[in-house]
């Protein structure tokens, strides 16, 4: 179950509009490749217009809120849009948001992801059904005899939007208890 939405680049409107760049607050998102981005924004920030930079902790959902409600941080560099897109469509409807760019060209992915090997083993998994069947091929990290899902970590877009459909599919029924990540290195070393 995969879903492709936008990813992104977000401006504030409402703290920096004057002629000079003066201060710049730019959100640096839980996650490697917005951190990354935000990185690059503070260097051709500083170094090519002369701003004074400063980088905020974020995650897409208290960022966007933040943004939305008192103008800051002045910059998203990556926001994933899927579960935010009223908020999001309304913030610049009202002005108070621009979207720069695409900070991912192709946009992103966000899914339910299993090894290949497995759906070579068992066909049947290329559903969810198939999934729900076979619920003892996911162990528990931490739980013998239970199966475990691994969502994503609380602030993520996909926190939000995995978890509805974690319940919505049922999969609690189905034997799966749902593992909530501490962080984006966390996800990662789950899928290792």
């Amino acid at each position: 179950m995969k879903f492709r939405h936008a990813v992104w680049f977000l401006l504030s409107l409402g703290a920096q509009a004057e002629s000079s760049c003066g201060k710049v607050s730019i959100a640096d998102m839980n996650w490697s490749s917005a951190s990354i981005i935000a990185h690059l924004d503070q260097f051709i920030l500083e170094h090519g217009y002369g701003c004074d930079t400063e980088l905020v902790p974020g995650a897409t959902m208290p960022t966007l809120q933040s943004m939305l409600d008192s103008d800051t941080p002045d910059i998203a560099p990556e926001l994933w849009t899927h579960s935010v897109k009223t908020l999001l469509d309304e913030g610049v409807a009202d002005k108070r948001l621009r979207v720069a760019g695409h900070a991912l060209l192709d946009g992103g992915e966000e899914g339910f992801w299993l090894p290949q090997y497995l759906l070579e083993q068992y066909p049947e998994l290329a559903t969810i059904e198939g999934v729900k069947q076979h619920a003892e091929l996911f162990p528990h990290p931490h739980k013998e005899g239970a199966s475990g899902f691994h969502g994503c970590p609380k602030g993520w877009n996909c926190y939000i939007s995995a978890k509805h459909l974690f319940d919505a599919l049922q999969l609690e029924q189905a034997g799966f208890e749902w593992i909530t990540t501490s962080s984006g290195y966390s996800l990662s070393a789950s899928i290792a």
